[in-house]
């Protein structure tokens, strides 16, 4: 395969069948898909290339002005590596706690850093950015990946079609963790149009929690493209027993799962479970967002 720019490497990540977990779910199939394979290591590489080029169709982003958002780590990235690429100059509002590897990659694509209240969390960073932006709005182009409808849109265009076409249109329950709510929102859509499949969502289950990446909604500002009316239902996992599950993928499946995967399929094994304890059958599709290296300190601070 040859391509003209990196951007469209984007998506057609693979599924892969978790047999570990389906021996406690016998009759019930668990597949992954991989979306860390994507070029800049994440899931958000999708939301990140449909936001982008949205901005430059509309001429939205160009000289003397900036693309900014809030990030925790990965849609930063995916700004980054594809401002690059597209020649998007990018700033980044980040708590300044997110994992010294976040902070290198973004640094490393050029992109410009800013650091909010680690205590305040991914919401924290959606405050502070929206203060620069009130502060100098010629200067930035707010992405807002909480608010764009290219976020659930590339999920409903990509993610949802590559899974029904990767599962032969079987697939019948689709998990996922709830972030910004594009991917399972979008996904959702997209599987829905082709049959009534049921989405569950995961979210941590507590308000401090150690899911990067994830957000308790009852405790956080609830991303306006994110509809809970149109899930079946929702799913509250701890940290414990999200990186329990990411060491035993990687043991039991070879996949360097991170936390957030690790909650996803957590759920994942509990949907198929109820499912095989009721005698049916089904095929349960969750998504992995990005692989625990991203979670790993620089060997200077380790």
């Amino acid at each position: 395969m040859t391509i003209d720019s990196l951007a469209q490497a984007v998506g057609n990540t693979p599924l892969v069948r978790l047999r570990s977990l389906e021996r406690e779910a016998p009759g019930v199939e668990i597949w992954a898909k991989l979306d860390w394979l994507n070029p800049g290591g994440s899931v958000k590489d999708r939301a990140g290339l449909f936001i982008v080029r949205d901005a430059l169709e509309r001429k939205l982003v160009g000289p003397g002005r900036t693309l900014i958002d809030s990030t925790s780590g990965n849609t930063g990235i995916a700004y980054a590596w594809l401002g690059a690429a597209l020649g998007v100059r990018v700033a980044l509002v980040m708590p300044g706690n997110v994992s010294e590897a976040r902070k290198q990659l973004t640094r490393a694509y050029g992109a410009e850093q800013i650091f909010s209240d680690p205590l305040e969390q991914s919401d924290g960073a959606i405050r502070l950015c929206r203060k620069l932006v009130a502060e100098e709005p010629e200067r930035w182009f707010y992405a807002d990946q909480y608010s764009n409808p290219m976020n659930p849109r590339a999920h409903e265009v990509t993610t949802a079609e590559e899974i029904w076409r990767d599962t032969q249109g079987r697939v019948t329950h689709f998990v996922a963790g709830i972030g910004t709510g594009g991917t399972i929102m979008g996904t959702a859509r997209g599987l829905r149009r082709r049959a009534p499949v049921q989405v569950v969502a995961v979210e941590p289950a507590e308000a401090l929690h150690g899911l990067e990446g994830l957000k308790h909604m009852p405790s956080s500002i609830v991303p306006s493209i994110y509809r809970e009316e149109e899930l079946d239902r929702k799913l509250s996992i701890s940290t414990d027993a999200g990186w329990d599950m990411a060491e035993r993928l990687i043991g039991d499946e070879g996949l360097l799962a991170g936390h957030s995967a690790g909650a996803a399929a957590v759920g994942a094994l509990q949907v198929a479970r109820e499912l095989s304890e009721a005698g049916r059958r089904g095929v349960v599709v969750t998504l992995f967002p990005d692989r625990a290296d991203r979670y790993l300190p620089s060997p200077e601070s380790a």
